[in-house]
């Protein structure tokens, strides 16, 4: 019997739908690296764990600072279980109409009930839908309060996987964060999960170790994304600047790319986006990279 899953056209509309084959690993911080382990643990130890009255948890809350891989975390899950991702597209599950978006979550869940342990469901940017409830009788503050009891019945009735995912953890309405079984913080990564992250996307070039545990050093408070950025704005720069008669050198290339790329004006700039350090971190390196020799096919 055929078990794949098979999108609606409500699922179609309202998701998008990413396969296994695309995930890539994420670079994990240890204490959320050990609680999605033993998640995945779990959730394949269902049968051994219901033989003990107990139920594997199936619905877990991401949440923590922007670009740090929340979305790459919940693919790579779902991958494991050998499931496709369904991403809410809450641009076009959101809408201004009375009634609207409660009625758009309820025909999610109702047409993904049949095929529930088929996929895992990924709820992304989720305090658009999922705010505190108020007791303010106003018509967008009722609408909101609709959405999030909506939310709330079709979340405690889902029997498949679920993960949410948030930027902003307080937002989160307290009867919404009950709902879930797990809460992982999915923090900015460590001197060792930079050092690994800096590698990964300067690939196919390298440094020596000790390059990397200097940017390591200097990129601390980074988000993956921001030194996702950064370091293939190097391998464009090594590959680019030379057809438009530009330096490889490291200043010009560091300085030009620390003035495009940049973390959020919130956040306290890592130690290589700040002025007066920079030159410092960049007077250690050694440069440029090498390119890796490419495998015999």
């Amino acid at each position: 019997m055929e078990r794949s899953f098979k999108p609606t056209p409500t699922l179609k509309r309202y998701m998008d739908i990413r396969m296994p084959d695309d995930a890539e690993e994420p670079i994990l911080a240890v204490p959320v690296r050990t609680a999605v382990r033993e998640w995945m643990v779990e959730t394949w130890s269902a049968d051994d764990l219901e033989a003990v009255n107990i139920k594997p948890r199936r619905t877990a809350m991401l949440y923590g600072p922007p670009g740090c891989g929340k979305t790459t975390l919940a693919h790579h899950f779902a991958a494991r279980l050998g499931l496709p991702l369904l991403t809410m597209k809450m641009d076009t599950m959101v809408t201004s109409a009375v009634g609207g978006t409660a009625n758009n979550i309820a025909k999610i869940f109702e047409d993904i009930a049949d095929q529930a342990d088929r996929c895992v469901l990924f709820m992304d940017e989720f305090d658009a839908v999922a705010t505190k409830r108020t007791s303010d009788n106003q018509a967008a503050a009722r609408e909101m309060n609709a959405i999030v009891n909506a939310l709330l019945t079709r979340i405690e009735g889902f029997k498949g996987t679920a993960i949410a995912a948030t930027n902003r953890g307080e937002a989160i309405d307290p009867a919404m964060w009950r709902r879930f079984g797990l809460h992982i913080d999915v923090e900015l990564p460590g001197v060792e999960e930079r050092f690994a992250i800096l590698r990964r996307y300067l690939h196919p070039y390298t440094l020596a170790d000790d390059d990397f545990e200097v940017l390591a050093e200097a990129t601390i408070g980074a988000s993956p994304a921001l030194i996702q950025q950064l370091m293939e704005g190097v391998k464009r720069a090594l590959v680019l600047n030379p057809r438009l008669n530009r330096s490889i050198e490291k200043e010009p290339v560091f300085l030009a790319l620390l003035a495009s790329v940049k973390p959020h004006p919130s956040y306290e700039p890592p130690p290589l986006w700040d002025d007066q350090q920079a030159m410092t971190w960049l007077e250690k390196l050694n440069w440029p990279p090498e390119r890796e020799e490419r495998k015999a096919a």
